[in-house]
């Protein structure tokens, strides 16, 4: 499912247009991200848009094709935080809630398959995959980064649902988000079946304590 989220987004997220934007500077370091996007060159745009960011940080299509340009990278985390940016600066605009919800979606699914983003490709190749003539075992997905991915579906869900909420969607893609929705939906509800219980806030005292 990671992956078709990922395809959907790919085609589904268009490239916001920067010609509103007046900073020449900001300009030109966008056109030139709109260019290494569109070749699959993600990291040069990543590169070019922080620099815009660095610049301008209030411009929504630059924080928008960040995001995208993130999600592209399989940088989730980072796309999370950067669109959940461009969200509050432009929150009638209705692709940012989907693509954010792919973000959200993609970071939950890194967690639970044992991903860190702070690992970067090079320590990635040097870490073994066997070890003393056994393969090395997956790494233990932790209560907390159980507890980590369960807000992040959660955060999808709401964010596939915020989506939804717009007329201005084409049917073919509002179908896709909606089946989309379910499948987090049931992700979200499977998870949450691994994790613990909160203890009733209004269970009584042991006897002989007040």
């Amino acid at each position: 499912m990671k992956n078709a989220l990922l395809i959907v987004t790919v085609l589904f997220a268009a490239i916001m247009s920067t010609a509103c934007i007046n900073n020449f500077a900001v300009q030109e370091l966008n056109n030139k991200a709109a260019e290494y996007l569109s070749k699959g060159d993600y990291d040069s745009a990543i590169g070019r848009l922080e620099a815009s960011l660095d610049i301008d940080p209030t411009i929504f299509e630059t924080n928008y094709n960040l995001g995208v340009a993130y999600i592209n990278a399989e940088k989730y985390e980072k796309a999370v935080e950067v669109l959940n940016k461009a969200s509050s600066i432009k929150p009638e605009q209705s692709d940012i809630y989907y693509s954010l919800a792919v973000a959200q979606y993609n970071a939950a699914e890194d967690i639970l398959e044992g991903k860190n983003e702070e690992i970067d490709d090079d320590e990635a190749d040097e870490q073994p995959l066997v070890q003393d003539g056994q393969m090395s075992a997956k790494k233990e997905i932790s209560i907390e980064d159980k507890q980590e991915a369960a807000k992040l579906y959660s955060d999808a869900i709401k964010s596939l649902e915020k989506y939804l909420t717009f007329t201005d969607i084409p049917a073919d893609s509002k179908s896709s988000a909606e089946s989309q929705l379910s499948t987090v939906q049931n992700k979200f509800s499977e998870l949450q079946k691994q994790l613990p219980t909160e203890p009733n806030k209004e269970e009584k005292a042991p006897e002989g304590e007040d």
